[in-house]
């Protein structure tokens, strides 16, 4: 079903609220950042794991391949926290809809070039989640082979 977008917000309060919306560095992108940067984790942010797919993840370990996702539960219809909104019901569900279906393609053109999404609610703990991407960026940088001698 495709649902028209509406051209304005609902009323003046939604769309103070819809532009005060960050695309980077929300407190909890910050706190998971801080989170991994106290585990000795260095990663870039806001970048685009591979160039010529036109996605940003929030962190990118390179040399690991490795793109985390801080998703939003709102945004993402997180499955313990996502709450319907009363005004514009259905455009809100078909952009979650549209939302999480973009976040399964960005996961998949990701996996293609070798790389992994990691995906992390907003409500997970900052530490938590951090020590999880920790492990993995340690399980997935690439160890250099035995030197060899003449």
């Amino acid at each position: 079903m495709n649902v028209p977008r509406p051209t304005q917000a609902s009323s003046p309060g939604v769309r103070k609220s819809m532009q005060s919306n960050k695309g980077r560095d929300t407190r909890p992108e910050l706190a998971l950042r801080k989170a991994a940067h106290a585990l000795g984790l260095r990663y870039r942010v806001s970048a685009r794991p591979v160039p010529s797919v036109r996605r940003t993840a929030d962190m990118v370990f390179p040399k690991a391949k490795i793109a985390v996702f801080l998703d939003g539960c709102f945004w993402h219809g997180c499955p313990e926290h996502h709450t319907k909104s009363a005004t514009n019901a259905e455009y809100w569900a078909e952009k979650v809809r549209r939302n999480r279906e973009r976040d399964a393609e960005t996961d998949g053109l990701l996996t293609a070039e070798g790389w992994l999404a990691i995906r992390i609610w907003e409500h997970e703990p900052p530490l938590q989640a951090a020590q999880m991407i920790a492990s993995i960026v340690a399980s997935r940088r690439i160890r250099p082979g035995p030197k060899l001698t003449r």
